[in-house]
């Protein structure tokens, strides 16, 4: 098992890269389809929330596999040249973008939680709806969804797993290659297993701390 451990860490860097990055990109696009959910504007709100039910309604493995192998397809047949995507550049994407449905639910929620009082008392000061959302709301909004935002970062770790099939060197796919030279199945698999485990306790218990240190008053 000690010969594995290096490749699996290795595959964990990349991983953890693969999500930093999706995270980021799922950060951006789901509180911009939060405001739209709550701008109270169909053009708006309509398009948003096709969005969302598509994203949580299809699995995570076609998404990936849509991305690195639809898109192309569908750019090459519009116009007439081959289109490639690198599979890290997919797996961001991929996440990134399945990421933007769930993050977008929670600021939703986050947001809708703030009293309303204060973006009344905001108006009354003379404060625009951008500047009552930027330096009220949203302050409070980020503190309420850093636990369910820390979930999902943790979920989007386990989910690079699925990465495996488009050849990006994560985990599992180093687990793989390891397996297919040496036929060492079960203490790759449990090797895996492990560095999963220890990965997501420790960021779940640093998610805690900050949780913690930020925690709302009631």
């Amino acid at each position: 098992m000690g010969t594995v451990l290096p490749l699996l860490v290795h595959g964990a860097v990349i991983a953890v890269s693969v999500v930093v990055f999706a995270e980021l990109l799922g950060t951006i696009l789901g509180l911009s389809i939060a405001l739209c959910r709550l701008s109270g504007r169909k053009i708006l709100t309509i398009p948003a929330l096709i969005y969302v039910d598509l994203i949580r309604g299809t699995p995570m493995l076609v998404q990936i596999l849509f991305v690195y192998f639809g898109v192309p397809a569908v750019v090459s047949g519009l116009t007439g040249h081959p289109f490639n995507i690198p599979p890290l550049v997919a797996g961001v994407a991929a996440l990134g973008l399945n990421s933007a449905a769930y993050v977008s639910e929670v600021y939703r929620t986050a947001i809708g939680s703030i009293d309303r009082g204060q973006t009344e008392a905001a108006k009354a000061l003379g404060l625009g709806r951008i500047q009552t959302m930027r330096h009220i709301v949203l302050p409070q909004a980020i503190r309420w969804a850093i636990p369910p935002l820390g979930n999902e970062f943790i979920t989007l770790l386990k989910d690079t797993s699925l990465l495996s099939v488009i050849a990006v060197l994560e985990i599992v796919k180093q687990g793989q290659l390891y397996m297919a030279r040496t036929y060492a199945v079960f203490p790759t698999y449990l090797a895996i297993a492990g560095v999963y485990l220890v990965m997501t306790i420790t960021i779940a218990t640093a998610l805690r701390l900050l949780e913690r240190k930020l925690r709302v008053p009631t």
